[in-house]
């Protein structure tokens, strides 16, 4: 199983909409794929699963089926991680629910990754099966359902369940919006991402407890995609363009830590996504992906070509991630 997790510190630039189209595209070109949330908000697991089913996943005091629940055990330091629940969407596509509750895991994992640089080796088996609780989960659960790929949806911070969650992935997809903002996010994510993978091999130097699998933590940059916004007016575009151009230069230089020159064009970037004709509140009310979309939800007129060229571009940006991840996929 390969792991790709997809990471901005900052906000709002279309993270969980685009792991979840991500997740539909790939089963559709036939790949084994898990979706895990590991974003406390939970809005990735709300996409996926019903009202109803949502409310039987977060009953009052009750996470059993949940990724909280998975990790209950190491919170409440009675134990190890339980076995994970994995939601079937489709044949190929399971889910790893998020949780709400996921938050209260983020002292015990802060805690976990101080304590294995301690002399006490009891505190450093502890804080081991603790950093490495989401790759087993994801591990477990991959092999319980023969996935190729796992997806990682994460929360918009540098905290530490976001640590663990890198450390447990092998790749890095970095989600821009075109502004400033999303600038100065790659400004920040690029050293903590070096910082992280530095702090996890130095930990791995040390004496690592057997019968505990671990990742290694490459949480290598694959590259980035920019969310296009709805643009109208001449301003705009300009706007949007400025930022566009200034994006290769600062991942390549941030992200990558690289001097020098990006290529030209940017082989980092894997692709830009639009809003498609507004498809999101079509796609949300049939509860499917806006890829999917039929005139009998509505898809209708300039929404049809929408459709197709939402198709395209998310085929071509699975395809991309998919051999980055040495997962072989049939010719298009």
């Amino acid at each position: 199983m390969k792991s790709v997790a997809f990471f901005n510190n900052k906000g709002g630039v279309g993270k969980t909409s685009l792991v979840y189209h991500l997740g539909w595209m790939l089963q559709d070109l036939g790949v084994y794929v898990i979706v895990t949330d590991l974003d406390p908000q939970s809005n990735l697991t709300a996409a996926f699963l019903l009202e109803d089913r949502l409310e039987e996943l977060w009953p009052d005091g009750n996470h059993d089926t949940t990724i909280l629940g998975a990790v209950q055990p190491l919170l409440d330091r009675l134990g190890d991680i339980a076995k994970p629940q994995v939601e079937s969407v489709t044949d190929r596509l399971g889910l790893i629910a998020g949780d709400l509750g996921l938050s209260m895991f983020e002292d015990r994992l802060a805690a976990a990754w101080t304590a294995y640089l301690d002399d006490n080796k009891a505190n450093s088996s502890d804080g081991f099966r603790v950093m490495t609780a989401f790759y087993r989960i994801m591990t477990q659960a991959a092999s319980e359902r023969n996935a190729q790929l796992a997806l990682v949806d994460v929360g918009p911070n540098l905290g530490a369940i976001n640590r663990a969650a890198l450390v447990a992935s092998d790749h890095v997809v970095v989600p821009l919006g075109a502004d400033l903002f999303s600038l100065q996010g790659l400004r920040n994510l690029g050293p903590t991402l070096r910082d992280w993978r530095k702090g996890w091999q130095k930990r791995l130097q040390g004496e690592v407890p057997s019968g505990i699998p671990v990742p290694k933590g490459g949480m290598q940059p694959v590259g980035y995609v920019i969310v296009q916004p709805a643009v109208r007016g001449d301003r705009p575009v300009k706007a949007y363009r400025r930022w566009v151009q200034r994006t290769p230069e600062v991942y390549h230089r941030e992200v990558l830590g690289r001097e020098g020159s990006p290529s030209d064009p940017d082989s980092n970037m894997l692709g830009t996504l639009k809003h498609y004709r507004s498809l999101m509140p079509l796609a949300q009310d049939a509860r499917k992906p806006m890829f999917s979309l039929k005139p009998a939800d509505g898809a209708l007129g300039g929404h049809t070509q929408a459709v197709a060229d939402c198709y395209r571009d998310f085929e071509q940006l699975a395809r991309k991630i998919a051999d980055a991840c040495d997962i072989a996929l049939p010719q298009s």
